[in-house]
């Protein structure tokens, strides 16, 4: 950390535990002057709920209130009707965990927590209210108010004490990646560095992507963010989205063309050259743009059947350019307009939304239901438990169950994040019970019981404020708040706490158990998942005939190519090599490019494409790894062939343009294209 940054950003770790400590203390002073039945639910809330960023801490607040409301009406409605059947509640329960896990999973957005509480927030209430069922809608409304008090605190002490807005971070981090992405185009458009410097620079993109877009997800909610800026950062990242790819082609078209055709075009050398100098030039130094798009357009050539395969590769690396020049425009014009509060609505931005990525999400549906299918099963395997065994405190199993599969289930490896919860948790423990037989019977004073809480709960908070020990600091925060249960008298009793902690720690160990079978795939598997998921995808898009699916599927792909990206280690090497080449997004949008073309093309040529592109879908569908078949190869110049003959002018190059782009993308390595006359599929 730099000693210049502000005060508050130097210790905004600290600032942030006293914060949160502020918040849940007044939380439980709160549900103690209301005489709520469990206050200490309303202090574990404001640990659950509370985020560095007072955006962060607005939308988790929003979605539980939400959540928890929905889990408290399934509870009042299962367990009333049910309790005569305690198999068949169970088993309800279970159900409904599972049912909500698969929903939480396949939403993947922040939102995805009204599902996931919704979920546990029935096991947390239902299981250990079997044996007074009558008093259910009590405890259930009493349960909203402790979560909801505990979320006003919360976000009240984020929003007003020393709030941190999610705008600067997204913001600052926007800029970071701008800057990045000029310094690689500068290095692709000047050939600079080598191809494995330009491929982790590529990468590092992709990644941060991702991380900028779960940040971005943040602003809706936040009420320190102004609404113009809200706008512009997602303009931003339609055009962020869409500069990868674009960066990515570049270096393929300049890499197929190679130093000595370059040569041979001076003009062009000259104009990649005065480009790159455009891009890393300040906002005032710059000459215009239109200028920059007179060079390309001076550059542009007519492409016919007279055509060569150096001439078309050119003609496909001028329209990225222009691309490139679009984009880098607009990103200027947008920070600019927010940097200086402007409405962005008013500006003349040259790459449209509609060519941009919708947020679209990958969604493995499969993964999801093995997950919500493990979770119900802990569940299941903790009742029978305590169901056979009679345990009158055996409720926390299955109810911890719920919680530690629900909580994980998003990660690659969820037991062993499931067993670190679990040892935090044994931590959390024998924290409580030193504070529930050593010091708490001594203390008669609220004020004086806040204060030895101060320690213990601030090193938590503290923790929960650095992202490399928030889940550490989260686990002991909620258990130990839970565990402890402070209410308005003390009546601790060795025997049923001992009782209830075993029960609690044994859910969690078979949480484990049942994941670890379920979810015995890792990170390798998923990334192969993720592979072949986008190969399906191409195969779509390539079957489909119609338009306006560009948006979406290009959403869709950066955001599974994000996903890989952290994944990338456990890909094989052509695997890897596609993902760091941005291979499969590139394909699909040369793909819907050259759908588009169709339309304006001859009978005879589309024909041709059409049964290109069904070829190509069949081989995408059947994709096991390794290279595309050659047959394909053959029907792609065939196609190539066909369209460099095509009577129409504009539809004719859109065509040529796009069949580049897969050709490219699918045989890197196959020698120029050279028609041949009398040349067929049979060939």
């Amino acid at each position: 950390m730099r000693a210049d940054e502000p005060f508050l950003v130097r210790h905004a770790d600290l600032i942030f535990a006293l914060k949160t400590f502020a918040a849940s203390m007044l939380a439980l002073v709160i549900a103690l002057a209301m005489d709520l039945p469990r206050p200490y639910w309303a202090m574990a809330t404001v640990y659950i709920t509370s985020q560095p960023l007072a955006g962060a801490t607005s939308s988790k607040a929003f979605f539980r209130v939400i959540g928890t409301l929905v889990g408290a009406t399934m509870t009042v409605a299962l367990v009333p009707n049910l309790i005569d059947a305690p198999e068949l509640l169970c088993l309800a329960i279970a159900l409904w965990v599972g049912l909500c896990l698969y929903l939480s999973l396949l939403d993947g957005t922040p939102r995805s927590y009204v599902f996931m509480l919704a979920g546990y927030t029935v096991a947390l209430i239902g299981f250990p209210s079997v044996s007074e069922p009558g008093a259910i809608f009590d405890i259930a409304v009493a349960r909203v108010e402790e979560i909801s008090l505990g979320i006003i605190c919360a976000s009240l002490v984020s929003t007003i004490v020393f709030p941190r807005s999610v705008a600067p971070a997204v913001a600052y981090r926007v800029d970071t990646w701008l800057s990045d992405a000029q310094r690689l185009s500068q290095a692709v458009l000047l050939r600079q560095g080598t191809s494995e410097t330009r491929r982790g620079k590529r990468l590092k993109l992709a990644t941060d992507i991702v991380e900028i877009d779960t940040l971005s997800t943040h602003l809706a909610y936040d009420l320190l963010t102004d609404r113009n800026a809200v706008t512009g950062l997602g303009e931003i990242r339609l055009r962020m989205l869409m500069l990868l790819p674009v960066i990515a082609s570049l270096e393929d078209r300049l890499a197929a063309l190679g130093e000595e055709a370059l040569r041979r075009q001076p003009e062009l050398k000259r104009l990649l050259e005065d480009l790159a100098q455009w891009i890393m030039s300040d906002v005032g130094a710059r000459q215009p743009a239109e200028r920059i798009r007179a060079m390309i357009a001076e550059r542009q050539a007519v492409l016919d059947d007279s055509a060569s395969w150096e001439r078309i590769i050119t003609t496909s690396l001028l329209l990225r350019l222009r691309e490139l020049v679009d984009l880098s425009l607009d990103c200027r014009a947008l920070t600019g307009a927010i940097a200086d509060g402007r409405n962005v609505s008013t500006l003349d931005l040259a790459f449209h939304s509609e060519a941009g990525a919708a947020p679209v999400r990958h969604r493995d549906r499969g993964l999801a239901l093995w997950s919500a299918a493990g979770a119900a099963t802990a569940i299941l395997i903790c009742c029978a438990f305590w169901i056979g065994t009679g345990w009158p405190d055996g409720a926390s199993a299955p109810m911890m169950a719920a919680v530690a599969c629900s909580f994980f289930a998003a990660q690659d490896e969820p037991a062993r994040f499931i067993r670190s919860f679990g040892l935090w948790s044994l931590v959390a423990i024998v924290v409580v019970a030193i504070y529930l037989f050593a010091i708490v019977p001594a203390i008669s004073h609220l004020e004086v019981l806040i204060f030895a809480l101060a320690p213990t709960f601030l090193l938590y908070g503290f923790l929960i404020g650095r992202p490399a020990t928030a889940g550490t600091g989260m686990a002991l925060a909620a258990n130990t708040a839970t565990l402890l249960a402070i209410q308005s008298t003390y009546s601790a009793d060795f025997a049923s706490y001992a009782n209830s902690a075993v029960a609690f720690f044994i859910g969690v160990v078979i949480a484990e158990i049942v994941t670890r079978i379920a979810r015995g795939v890792g990170a390798e598997w998923i990334a192969n998942r993720l592979v072949l998921s986008s190969w399906k995808t191409i195969a779509i898009a390539a079957e489909r005939r119609g338009k306006r699916d560009r948006a979406e599927f290009a959403g869709l792909m950066l955001h599974r190519l994000g996903l890989l990206v952290q994944r990338i280690a456990f890909l094989s090497e052509s695997d890897r090599r596609d993902t760091d080449s941005l291979v499969q997004l590139r394909i699909g949008l040369n793909i819907i490019d050259l759908r588009r073309a169709r339309y304006g093309l001859a009978i005879s040529t589309v024909s041709v494409i059409d049964d290109m592109l069904d070829q190509l879908a069949a081989a995408c569908r059947s994709y096991a790894g390794g290279g595309m078949p050659a047959k394909l190869l053959r029907h792609v110049d065939l196609a190539l062939a066909q369209a460099v003959k095509d009577p129409n002018d504009s539809a004719r190059e859109d065509a040529l343009i796009g069949l580049v782009g897969i050709r490219r993308g699918l045989f890197p390595d196959a020698s120029a294209y050279r028609p041949r006359a009398g040349e067929s599929v049979a060939a």
